[in-house]
């Protein structure tokens, strides 16, 4: 085999499996936004909500972030939790976001809490968006496009080999 079809066959190989692996860690992604909208759905008392201004270092960009704690019961227990989402509270580089978020979880104000069945300990306020699953196509593309360049490559090498 000549070392341009070696090529094509690798670059096609490695550009579909880069393709897989988005597609599956996308796939991955709206798993848990679907099975997140399956959790039970819990009254909750919003017991503080701050603004937290943190810097890195002394060198870095000032950046805000919601510091909440809401309290919710399940089954009988009282419980606590501080996170907005899975991925915890976002950091903004501007106070503007945040300022808007404190209006919508005000101390004392009552939400709705998501609370993980298998994790009783682990609520949220906000489940992640099912985006990836309406956008899987495009690593899909890259996974099949990939192929075709490997399989071309194969069948063109075999034709003139015969």
């Amino acid at each position: 085999m000549k070392f341009a079809t070696i090529f094509l066959i690798l670059l096609g190989l490695c550009i579909s499996a880069i393709g897989g692996l988005f597609t599956v860690l996308m796939w991955k992604s709206y798993e848990r936004a679907v099975d997140q909208r399956g959790w039970p759905q819990v009254e909750a008392v919003v017991l503080s909500s701050e603004m937290e201004e943190w810097q890195h270092d002394e060198f870095s960009p000032k950046e805000y972030r919601l510091n909440l704690l809401y309290g919710y019961e399940w089954e009988g227990e009282a419980k606590t939790s501080e996170r907005l989402s899975v991925r915890g509270n976002p950091s903004y580089n501007k106070s503007g976001k945040v300022q808007g978020m404190l209006k919508e979880y005000p101390t004392g104000g009552r939400v709705m809490a998501y609370v993980n069945p298998g994790d009783p300990n682990f609520a949220i306020l906000m489940v992640d968006s099912k985006a990836a699953g309406y956008s899987i196509w495009f690593p899909m593309l890259f996974l099949l496009g990939g192929l075709v360049i490997a399989v071309s490559a194969i069948v063109k090498s075999l034709r003139n080999r015969g």
